[in-house]
């Protein structure tokens, strides 16, 4: 007869608000004596083999958490001491007066972290301190991921750790439920529970790790401009870490009206330009990845950020902040918060709506939300205006390349002075004047795709060709390792898939989800002198993009099996 797997909190994911949240829990259990049984799921063969990001945070939450985290070890790159916002041509750099500056760039007094480092030590320290804490439990499974969630009576209760479940052993349960992942599972608690009224946007962030010559620890820079010159949001980073390594990253919203966007492409010619070869000049690549980053801000979170048994946390609630670029220290609030909601469900043996309703109370009046509130149009603004990216950019682009870029400025007003100054005060009002225009809803990523669209041609820069790699060559630097038939992207309608090949290649373009691609995963093949969809699953680094892409929702990205996939520790 089968057993039950029953936890008192299950955590699917391991994440850094999960983690934060287990540590938190520990704290508040030591202090209380509650007895409490706690699983973590990590679809990872360990914590932090699937995390990736551009990683410069705000130290405030990880004060709060660990007030003492630099004597416990805590691994940090770098802080920063010279922060740059600048904007680039193909050739040129120029960073504008910092008066003139975003202030939500200078981080200056941040920590600069590798996030995959940063969570592996949290999980450690999340088992070193159970020695402490005799009255908890805490089981670690690596590489089980959740495959799908259980809802009984309206409520719910586990997920699935194996596709094919066909025994209680292949669920695992929890009389509370946390979800921090980015979608893979919790995208069917706000769905099944009609969450959401305006759809969650993404964008999707390439990102590499260089061994180089000179020493850059601490010094961030931010950019605009080459080589996105098509009205396609988006940016580069470069962030000096120690050892003399360098984070060279773009984050790309995957709302471009480009059908052949190639975020790892764009990652390529942003290497190419010359302020970038200087610091690569000798230098080695040690590893690459990619994952996608909610930024729909405000108007995308669910209605609730909780459902009976189950709380949303991080990047399955989506509060990124894109106007700041922050994540980090909003996902590990979020874990903080729902760790002493948690305890009192516990304590008080209560685990209604009214006992759970605090974890958004408390989160609203946190900075996560107000802050989220105060930039809710930060996405809307370059979206209702494609002049400020589609041309007001690129001129100013140009300008820095001549050597004039506040002339270019200027001259954007010519002959119209009147429009750039009116899209001016509109961007103005609603991003640092609190201009309140009442909600907006978002159109999914895919619905922006022009099937017609051809970005301009760009002059390309002289580079090294040593520092720039193929999509196929950049997939063996996230190590990505499968076992045999870990089918894990579903094809919904093949014949769906041919039309839409037919569709694109019939006016000198491949399908989205070939050109899209991060890693070398989807291609056309032709089968009977029919081009058909095929895909080289051993490639996939799990960021699905293919799937917000897709023309037609017919792919879904599932987690890997057995701790498949890539290795992004380090990155």
């Amino acid at each position: 007869m089968s057993t039950r797997i029953e936890y008192d909190v299950l955590l699917v994911g391991g994440s850094p608000s999960n983690l934060t949240l287990a540590w938190r829990l520990l704290e508040l259990a030591q202090a209380s004596g509650k007895e409490l049984t706690v699983a973590i799921l990590e679809k990872g063969k360990e914590f932090g083999s699937h995390i990736v990001s551009g990683a410069v945070s705000h130290p405030h939450v990880i004060e709060k958490v660990w007030p003492n985290y630099k004597e416990m070890g805590f691994p940090i790159e770098a802080e920063c001491t010279e922060s740059h916002f600048s904007i680039l041509g193909s050739e040129g750099m120029w960073d504008p007066p910092e008066v003139e500056q975003t202030k939500s760039f200078n981080k200056r007094g941040y920590l600069v972290l590798t996030l995959s480092q940063v969570v592996n030590w949290m999980g450690r320290k999340v088992e070193e301190k159970l020695k402490d804490v005799p009255n908890v439990a805490v089981d670690f499974f690596t590489g089980f991921s959740a495959h799908g969630v259980v809802i009984e009576d309206g409520r719910v209760t586990g997920v699935k750790v194996v596709e094919d479940a066909k025994s209680d052993e292949d669920y695992v349960y929890g009389k509370v439920v946390c979800f921090g992942d980015k979608g893979f599972t919790s995208r069917d608690v706000i769905d099944q529970f009609k969450l959401r009224d305006c759809p969650q946007i993404w964008s999707v962030g390439v990102k590499e790790v260089w061994q180089v010559n000179e020493d850059y620890a601490g010094k961030v820079w931010h950019t605009l401009g080459y080589p996105l010159l098509e009205g396609t949001m988006g940016g580069g980073f470069v962030y000096g870490m120690k050892d003399k390594k360098l984070t060279i990253g773009m984050v790309i919203s995957l709302d471009s009206k480009d059908p052949n966007m190639n975020p790892q492409l764009k990652l390529q010619e942003y290497k190419k330009h010359p302020w970038l070869q200087k610091m690569l000049a000798g230098g080695k690549l040690l590893k690459y990845g990619a994952a996608l980053l909610p930024e729909g801000g405000y108007y995308s979170l669910p209605k609730k950020y909780y459902v009976p048994g189950a709380f949303l946390l991080g990047d399955a609630l989506g509060v990124l902040n894109m106007k700041t670029l922050s994540g980090i220290d909003r996902a590990m609030e979020c874990g903080r918060i729902a760790a002493e909601v948690i305890h009192d469900c516990f304590a008080k043996d209560d685990f209604s709506d009214a006992a759970m309703a605090p974890y958004q109370k408390r989160l609203e009046d946190s900075f996560v939300i107000k802050e989220s509130y105060r930039d809710r149009y930060f996405r809307w603004v370059f979206m209702e205006n494609p002049r400020l990216l589609g041309e007001y950019l690129p001129r100013i682009a140009k300008g820095v390349d001549e050597g004039h870029p506040i002339l270019a400025a200027i001259g954007i007003g010519l002959p119209n002075p009147f429009r750039p100054a009116m899209d001016g005060l509109r961007v103005l009002g609603l991003l640092d004047q609190g201009k309140d225009i009442g909600p907006i809803t978002y159109k999914p990523d895919y619905k922006h795709i022009d099937p017609d669209f051809t970005p301009p041609k760009i002059a390309e820069p002289s580079f090294d060709k040593a520092t720039v790699y193929s999509r196929a060559d950049a997939v063996f630097f996230a190590a990505t390792k499968y076992h045999e038939g870990n089918k894990h992207i579903d094809e919904f309608n093949a014949e769906v898939c041919v039309k839409c090949i037919d569709k694109y290649e019939s006016k000198g373009k491949t399908t989205p989800c070939v050109a899209d691609c991060t890693a070398e995963v989807h291609r056309v093949d032709v089968i009977d002198k029919v081009k058909k969809h095929g895909m080289s699953l051993e490639n996939c680094v799990q960021c699905r993009t293919c799937e917000i892409v897709c023309p037609e929702v017919n792919l879904r990205v599932k987690p890997t099996e057995q701790g498949s996939g890539p290795d992004f520790m380090g990155l």
